[in-house]
């Protein structure tokens, strides 16, 4: 492949702009030339220096029989031979016999004993998986471990004479601009290489734990699993996906960041498997509203919804604190406390800090593993036995809770709350997506029962100079808070 050299200008001014700098209050300004930084006139070195280490991969997958009928032809028929040729050789159609599919991808060799790196979905149910390296040999591989929350697998082959790896890089680093080239087997081409910047960082697709470089590096079909490289010749992402209306490269692709499949990477060398940390708890993000309603200065942090039997409750932590520091690292927001405590050993013993009815409070959880977790919801007790009478607060019309209301509403048992039967629609509380089957639980992170006690809630945050309360309101049993106005 031939690359051609880009270059670019740096910025200088003219005369014209001299003069008129002259002229500006009589002072001579100096204008300071712009450069860009040093562009490569050609990747060919970096394409030389990683291309044994980069590998193309086929998988074979045997697909089931067909299940459909097929054709009735009259045995004996001149058409007899024909059509069962015909079966046989159709795409998606050999008869009833099965039938092997092949998919391509790419991947990168990170040990000289045989270690490779690729993509979950490169490798996803295949009976066998062939690696070719770049001068042609061919090896088969054995999946050590994978990791479909971030799409990785970790491959091993067997090779007589030790292979060259590429060693990550560190992601963060990785700044908006900086140049990368992408390599790999796109579209079953073979060993390709494509060159381009960094378009932006910390993207997020639909995982929890995604960190993806984006890119306008060509990337297509062939190319998942394959190395993200910068000028160092460093990984420093994954090729993991692209958006397109079409399915062709249109410069918009994403590479898993290298800091988030180094530790992966690290769990299947070691387990096989991955082993995240667990906190325990259901968290939702800090809005402005509900960051004024407790007090909170600014609207950063984790703030929990329910806290389930788990390492959370044994630390103390409960519904309504507001995580701002996990393990010395101040929290901005839900996805970085759940990629910070995944990254966090099992059984660690981690400092938390909860703010909590207006101060910080220090905590100590120890870890638990996140893939054995089975939370189970904490259930409150109540011999609630009330009589329902509907109250209107606040744009909501509210009844306490009866066994009856319970079990059509999908809540347990013991808990206590008021179902909402009503919500204004020119009201704060429609707005903010309250509606009638809805069950507050709590108000100003206090438990409410009965109207009386919201009333209580209210009045008393009036009291306190808020603009607004806190309720905490479950449904279909799936707790959220909602900063509701009280002014």
């Amino acid at each position: 492949m031939t690359s051609q050299a880009i270059t670019f200008r740096p910025v200088r001014s003219t005369m014209r702009q001299w003069l008129s700098a002259l002229m500006l209050g009589g002072a001579l300004v100096l204008t300071q030339t712009v450069t860009a930084k040093a562009t490569p006139e050609t990747f060919a070195p970096l394409a030389e220096q990683i291309s044994d280490s980069v590998v193309n991969i086929t998988t074979s997958t045997t697909v089931a029989a067909r299940s459909g009928p097929a054709p009735q032809i009259p045995e004996g028929s001149p058409f007899e031979d024909f059509f069962r040729d015909f079966m046989d050789r159709a795409p998606g159609g050999e008869g009833q016999r099965p039938r092997r599919s092949q998919a391509l991808g790419s991947g990168f060799v990170i040990s000289e004993d045989g270690f490779i790196v690729t993509n979950n979905h490169v490798i996803d149910g295949a009976d066998e998986i062939n690696i070719e390296f770049f001068n042609g040999e061919e090896l088969p591989a054995e999946v050590i471990g994978t990791d479909p929350k971030t799409d990785i697998a970790l491959l091993k082959v067997d090779s007589d004479a030790p292979l060259q790896p590429v060693p990550f890089g560190n992601s963060d680093e990785a700044q908006v601009g900086d140049w990368v080239m992408a390599m790999g087997n796109p579209l079953g081409q073979g060993f390709s290489v494509s060159a381009g910047i960094v378009s932006a960082r910390n993207r997020a697709l639909s995982g929890t734990y995604d960190d993806y470089i984006q890119t306008d590096a060509a990337i297509n079909r062939g190319n998942s699993g394959g190395p993200l490289f910068n000028m160092d010749g460093e990984v420093v992402g994954v090729n993991t996906a692209i958006l397109s209306p079409n399915g062709g490269s249109i410069g918009i692709g994403f590479a898993m960041s290298s800091n988030v499949v180094t530790k992966v990477v690290e769990q299947l060398q070691e387990f096989g498997e991955t082993r995240r940390g667990w906190l325990g708890v259901r968290i939702q993000d800090v809005t402005d509203d509900i960051a004024e309603s407790i007090g909170l200065e600014t609207a950063e942090g984790a703030l929990v919804t329910d806290v389930p039997e788990g390492p959370a409750m044994e630390a103390g932590m409960e519904a309504g604190d507001v995580i701002v520091s996990f393990n010395g690292n101040d929290i901005e927001d839900t996805r970085e406390l759940v990629r910070r405590v995944g990254d966090a050993a099992v059984g660690a013993e981690v400092p938390v800090t909860v703010f909590r009815e207006g101060d910080e409070v220090e905590l100590t959880v120890v870890l638990g593993r996140r893939e054995e977790a089975e939370a189970v919801p904490a259930a409150m007790s109540s011999d609630d036995a009330e009589e329902p009478s509907e109250t209107e607060l606040l744009g909501i019309t509210v009844a306490p809770l009866t066994d009856e209301m319970r079990e059509e509403l999908g809540v347990s048992n013991g808990m206590d709350g008021l179902a909402v039967t009503e919500v204004s629609e020119d009201s704060d509380a429609f707005e903010k997506g309250i509606r009638a089957g809805d069950v507050i639980t709590e108000a100003g992170q206090e438990k409410v029962a009965s109207a009386s006690d919201l009333e209580a809630r209210v009045e008393a945050a009036q009291e306190a100079g808020r603009k607004s309360i806190l309720l905490l309101i479950r449904r279909g049993g799936e707790p959220r808070f909602v900063a509701l106005p009280i002014e």
